[in-house]
């Protein structure tokens, strides 16, 4: 019989448009409005009817057939539903909530009265005798106060049990909030220790190799350090962006094979595959570098005669499909590395949270393909290439 319009600034934990028959699940499944409170007062008083009129036929205090009986008792009953509904909307806008008790007082005494006004004009409508009569007796007196007493008291005790569902709803959300909010974090944190890492022995070696090539091959040095540079680059940038597209992630990777290209030499070859209107797609930052690494070091390196990466990129339906291919040990031959396992893994779990997929599959011809699967649900329309 009541809607509850609180702010949200007086209490969080509650909603606009709370309903006593939001107790029962089947009525939270539609928005609060003006029209579903009304209507679902409406619902509320006549259920109350029915349940009246059955306990009053079962004691048999009423002398009149049952349809009659509920006739009279479905107008009183929404007659007085609706008064309260009113007095109570008038409640919540205007009579401030800072002193619970204070409130929950004021209701009772707005139901109570809603019920001393309702019954006597609600018989009035029905059976057409003057509303004065139910104050002329004492007893008659006695028995509406105590009743609209009684009916306020259970009418708060359902608003305050929705109330406190509504609260529990509230700290339950805020819980989960908290614990994804902390989930971003943790996932955030680790990728900035990824995106600021760079292995010590490819850092220590490439400078060596500079060193190296510097009287013999000034020329081979001077493009190593550039491509170094532009690879150091290329990753600070990288470490400070919160997203990234494919087209740079790619010139990332490219510009860190063609430092190891010129350090490892003719055992190194690689290309990119990729269609130019793919550039643009948006793509989590740091997540094509690993597969990257991790092909050279357990692939490509190990191998005397040293093979190929070739980097791939595709729409496959609602996915976008990422590949590293190398031509290198392959899954079986390739021996246990200090450290070994720990990229893929924290990989695995950034790619959980983002709803993809990490696929390594054994290449006929040797070698491993690192496969990315990612959704293109966050992806704009109108960055995606028409097929």
């Amino acid at each position: 019989m009541i809607t509850s319009h609180e702010s949200v600034a007086d209490s969080p934990a509650r909603e606009r448009g709370h309903h006593p028959l939001e107790l029962i699940p089947l009525f939270r499944r539609w928005p609060s409005s003006l029209l579903r409170n009304l209507l679902y007062t409406a619902i509320w008083s006549s259920l109350l009817a029915l349940g009246l009129t059955i306990l009053q036929k079962l004691m048999g205090r009423s002398g009149m057939s049952f349809a009659r009986l509920l006739f009279a008792t479905l107008v009183i009953s929404n007659l007085i539903g609706f008064m309260i509904h009113a007095m109570l909307e008038l409640l919540e806008r205007y009579f401030p909530r800072g002193k619970p008790w204070r409130f929950r007082a004021a209701q009772v005494l707005a139901i109570a009265l809603a019920s001393v006004i309702g019954i006597p004009f609600g018989n009035a409508l029905v059976v057409g005798k003057s509303p004065l009569r139910f104050f002329q007796y004492s007893a008659t007196l006695t028995f509406l106060l105590a009743f609209a007493l009684m009916t306020a008291v259970l009418m708060v005790m359902v608003l305050a049990a929705g109330e406190r569902r509504l609260r529990r709803a509230a700290d339950n959300a805020r819980q989960q909030e908290q614990i994804a909010a902390a989930g971003r974090l943790i996932a955030e944190a680790r990728l900035r220790a990824l995106q600021a890492q760079i292995e010590p022995h490819f850092l220590y070696n490439t400078l060596a190799n500079v060193v190296s090539l510097i009287d013999s091959q000034p020329a081979t040095a001077r493009r190593m350090l550039e491509r170094f540079i532009d690879y150091l680059r290329a990753g600070l940038a990288a470490s400070r962006a919160e997203h990234a597209t494919l087209g740079s992630e790619l010139d990332l990777a490219g510009a860190y094979l063609d430092v190891l290209g010129v350090r490892l030499g003719g055992r190194l070859r690689w290309r990119i595959e990729l269609d130019a209107g793919l550039r643009a797609l948006p793509m989590t930052p740091m997540l094509l570098q690993p597969l990257v690494e991790n092909a050279i070091m357990h692939g490509i390196e190990p191998k005397l005669e040293g093979g190929e990466i070739v980097l791939r990129a595709r729409l496959d339906g609602a996915m976008l499909c990422v590949e590293v291919c190398d031509s290198g040990q392959g899954l079986r031959t390739a021996t246990p590395r200090p450290g070994g396992g720990v990229g893929l893994a924290n990989l695995r779990e950034r790619l959980r949270q983002l709803a993809g997929q990490l696929q390594l599959l054994e290449n006929p011809a040797g070698g491993v393909t690192a496969r990315l699967l990612l959704p293109l649900s966050t992806v704009p329309p109108s960055t995606i290439p028409a097929p």
